[in-house]
């Protein structure tokens, strides 16, 4: 059984127009406020972003904030935080969201949430990390990608072991106990130093 103490959200700096996101982000911050979960995230007081932050301090849970620079001065950052941590560019505030975290929770948002997904989907399969990583399914706001991910799979670009490290819900209570009971397979096989 895996301990989530903190996990890392990616979602989006926008609110966009689904008022069931917005809903679902306030929502699984009272469950991580509920749980002594800490919340580890982009920072940002705008969007999906800054409405889970709010749920979470709101209920008195910690949050703890990673920001490059040079979106900090932009006046996007959230100052109400438990702790903030600003990094020199976006590529180490990526490895220092993965180092603060225990796993990792996408929710819906823009390109840079799926960059960030893809990101941390990628380092687990090749070994870098074993911590769960969870799509919270919104109103079928991810129903394109999953299945874009399915014909990834019958093309043989993905394998089916692969595919299976994204746990995937629409339920944040369920998706957390998918996260917990996550078993994280061997290193790649392919990943040693026999290979030419």
């Amino acid at each position: 059984m895996n301990e989530l103490k903190k996990i890392c959200v990616f979602c989006g700096s926008s609110e966009g127009n689904d008022l069931a996101i917005t809903d679902a982000a306030k929502k699984l911050g009272e469950i991580f406020a509920s749980r002594n979960i800490t919340l580890v995230y982009g920072a940002a007081k705008i969007g999906v972003m800054g409405n889970i932050a709010k749920s979470v301090l709101d209920k008195k849970g910690k949050v703890i904030g990673i920001i490059p620079n040079f979106l900090k001065k932009k006046e996007v950052v959230h100052l109400g935080l438990t702790k903030l941590i600003t990094t020199e560019n976006m590529h180490q505030r990526k490895l220092k969201m993965q180092e603060e975290s225990d796993g990792f929770i996408a929710l819906p948002g823009g390109m840079g949430t799926l960059e960030e997904l893809f990101e941390i989907i990628t380092w687990l399969q090749l070994g870098l990390h074993q911590k769960p990583i969870g799509l919270l399914n919104i109103n079928g706001f991810y129903n394109d990608l999953i299945k874009m991910l399915e014909t990834m799979v019958r093309k043989g670009f993905v394998s089916m072991d692969n595919y299976n490290l994204l746990l995937v819900d629409n339920n944040p209570e369920r998706l957390l106990e998918k996260m917990e009971e996550f078993k994280p397979s061997m290193l790649p096989k392919w990943l040693n130093e026999d290979r030419a």
